[in-house]
């Protein structure tokens, strides 16, 4: 349920799935990750960061004013490291590719094997991993999540176009009107970094919508959000959820599960919010020149084509 004014309003839809489709229970609850109110699972000289994960990703916050080094050996897929924020600067050294003193506001993809990622300046940066990581789930806040069977196993994307390499995007992308967001996907997610905004959101043009068979995660930079979750009624009562309002101050992040119907407030005047999502979204991916970095990583196949 869009307004009119949001490019999402477009999409297509299965063709067996319409706005009164059932559902059964029992339903999934979100993970809510409060990080400016916890304290953080990492932490070293000039940096903390928080770790929490979803059914198919773990988030890595990393909050510095110094310089931090992570380091992955052997690892058997893509992940992704990004920051809005352009003062800082990055030092990523891959298997297949380096960049050495690179400005913030970027995201880099990095491919399996050994890495290394040096951070350094003030600000803050995020790395995202599937949860295939098993020693990085571990870490994590929540390292247990409840199985929610709408969602169904993992399930990689195509290989990117001309092999596995360190891959860099600017985030400094203009709006384009009917595109939503700043979008780039790789073989294991996608990422919609949504622009700045800069005074509250319009509550007479809210989108309420629910996704039936993936998870969206919420990722918080800046300023105060409202959550709003409510799930189907089915036939069976045990099954019904009471109506959820999540309070999220910065940083901090949201597990939206399907197929619970949300939307979300901004409600600060300075605000930055990030939606992840793993595997890629079908539904952006078909939408041309919504993902920004499309010709580098085909699509899966669809059987809406």
């Amino acid at each position: 349920m869009f307004d009119d004014s949001d490019p999402r309003k477009s999409l297509s839809r299965k063709p067996d799935q319409s706005a009164s489709e059932a559902f059964s229970g029992p339903f999934c609850g979100p993970e809510v990750g409060h990080f400016s109110q916890t304290e953080p699972q990492e932490r070293g000289d000039g940096w903390r960061a928080w770790m929490m994960r979803s059914t198919n990703l773990v988030v890595r916050l990393v909050a510095l004013d110094g310089v931090a080094e992570f380091a992955r050996h052997g690892q058997r897929d893509e992940y992704v490291v990004f920051s809005t924020d352009p003062d800082l600067r990055f030092s990523v050294e891959t298997d297949a590719g380096e960049v050495a003193d690179h400005p913030g506001n970027h995201l880099f993809i990095i491919p399996p094997g050994d890495s290394r990622v040096r951070i350094s300046g003030k600000g803050s940066a995020t790395f995202l991993f599937t949860t295939r990581s098993a020693d990085l789930v571990a870490r994590c806040s929540n390292p247990e999540v409840p199985i929610n069977p709408v969602i169904p196993p993992f399930q990689q994307w195509p290989d990117p176009v001309g092999g596995y390499r360190l891959r860099v995007y600017d985030l400094d992308v203009p709006d384009t009107p009917g595109r939503f967001g700043r979008i780039f996907r790789c073989t294991t997610m996608m990422v919609n970094v949504l622009p700045r905004f800069t005074k509250p959101r319009d509550t007479a043009k809210v989108s309420p919508h629910y996704h039936a068979s993936f998870e969206q995660i919420s990722l918080t930079l800046d300023g105060d959000f409202e959550h709003f979750l409510r799930w189907p009624w089915t036939a069976n009562m045990s099954d019904w959820r009471e109506d959820m309002h999540l309070r999220c101050a910065s940083p901090s992040m949201a597990v939206l599960p399907p197929p619970a119907i949300h939307t979300t407030l901004w409600v600060s005047e300075e605000t930055q919010i990030v939606d992840i999502f793993s595997p890629p979204r079908m539904d952006f991916s078909l939408k041309d020149d919504w993902v920004l970095n499309a010709a580098d990583y085909p699509r899966a196949q669809t059987s809406i084509e």
